[in-house]
């Protein structure tokens, strides 16, 4: 009765590999796109699916929830740009992998405290806010580069480094039920 079961889990979840992996390459072959590009794209979403069906059936762990939400939002990138739908190559959109991580984060953080707490809120946002800052150089929507940026503004990285820190500090006092003043 058990081997029946997991070879009908098997047979479905081959079923919906394969039936989406045909989707996948259709819709691509209908762009006119590389299927290799398309390849990659699936690759990674199907990393991200296995990552969750892998949260779901040992207890939904945060770092499960964490590289399946990453991998599945990289996918759906990478498959978003061979289409053309969004015009960005990887070269070009990279810092938007740190804004993935910065997303990925909040499901981990909220299936592991079953809510927002600051150790995954404030590392999440720091992500979300260090890829949009990246993607202004990356996309030129400003004039100068990200060196000369960092050659006149870097004492504003030593002022985020103590805002997070204090942030960090104050989190851990009101958790731990000290007063604070």
């Amino acid at each position: 009765m058990y081997r029946r079961h997991v070879a009908a889990q098997a047979v479905f979840a081959a079923g919906l590999f394969l039936t989406l992996l045909g989707a996948v390459f259709l819709l691509g072959s209908m762009a006119g796109i590389s299927r290799l590009s398309v390849l990659w794209s699936f690759l990674f979403m199907s990393i991200g699916a296995f990552c969750a069906a892998l949260a779901l059936k040992r207890g939904k762990r945060a770092l499960y929830l964490f590289f399946a939400s990453f991998f599945i939002l990289v996918g759906l990138f990478l498959f978003l740009s061979a289409l053309r739908i969004i015009p960005v190559s990887l070269a070009q959109g990279w810092p938007l992998l740190s804004v993935f991580a910065g997303l990925a984060l909040l499901p981990a953080g909220w299936r592991h405290y079953r809510a927002f707490r600051y150790r995954f809120l404030i590392p999440s946002l720091a992500f979300v806010i260090l890829g949009c800052a990246l993607s202004i150089f990356s996309f030129k929507v400003v004039s100068f580069s990200f060196r000369l940026f960092i050659i006149h503004w870097w004492p504003l990285l030593i002022v985020l480094a103590g805002m997070v820190l204090v942030l960090l500090s104050l989190s851990s006092k009101s958790r731990n039920g000290d007063e604070v003043s």
